[in-house]
């Protein structure tokens, strides 16, 4: 079982990467192998349209997001993270999740690949930034795992966040849900023989593919 952190900060030792190391902590004490993306930290443009990937099942902008993609591919899990900017997520990590997924969308399915929101902020914001990436998954038929509360931790620095004991708690408890509903799709695959049927795709903006 692999999971994927991708971590939308710029900052790679803050708050968000203190939540997500919670997570990953459960994970690896259930089996699971993890790898991370470091998104925060890139230059990354975003989608500009253009459609390049449904004929050549990759992004026409050659960087992270191609180097990466076999990343997602190998995951069970998804885990994504990021602070909170104007009650969203960090920009650079908005730009890399629409062409991540769209460009994937037609190399490879996302069907059953557990997904999870993390987000970070001193205050708020942090609900509409959890949807923001949330819709990521549901347009993938990829089944979001819970947690207790919200997927969020509060703070400033790393040590403000090990002061947030429910906001780590939660991250436990997130890991926790996240290994338990990956085990299970394993076990319903292999009984039935395979993931859900998915039918083809039936564009009513009358888009051609």
């Amino acid at each position: 079982m692999k999971a994927l952190f991708i971590n939308g900060s710029p900052h790679v030792k803050g708050c968000t990467k203190r939540a997500l190391e919670e997570v990953e902590k459960i994970l690896k004490e259930e089996g699971f192998e993890t790898d991370w993306l470091e998104v925060g930290t890139k230059d990354v443009r975003g989608c500009i349209g253009c459609y390049y990937c449904t004929t050549h099942q990759k992004c026409v902008f050659n960087d992270i997001v191609n180097e990466s993609a076999s990343k997602l591919e190998e995951a069970d899990a998804v885990i994504i993270g990021t602070p909170v900017y104007y009650a969203g997520p960090n920009g650079q990590l908005h730009s890399f999740l629409d062409r991540y997924f769209f460009s994937t969308a037609t190399s490879f399915p996302k069907t059953m690949k557990v997904g999870a929101t993390v987000v970070s902020s001193r205050r708020a914001g942090s609900t509409s930034a959890f949807d923001d990436i949330n819709k990521y998954f549901t347009i993938s038929s990829m089944p979001i795992a819970p947690s207790t509360y919200w997927n969020e931790v509060h703070g400033f620095t790393q040590e403000d966040v090990e002061k947030d004991l429910e906001g780590l708690q939660c991250m436990r408890n997130l890991g926790r849900n996240i290994a338990f509903l990956v085990k299970a799709i394993k076990l319903q695959a292999e009984k039935e023989g395979g993931m859900p049927q998915q039918e083809k795709t039936y564009r009513t903006n009358f888009f051609q593919s």
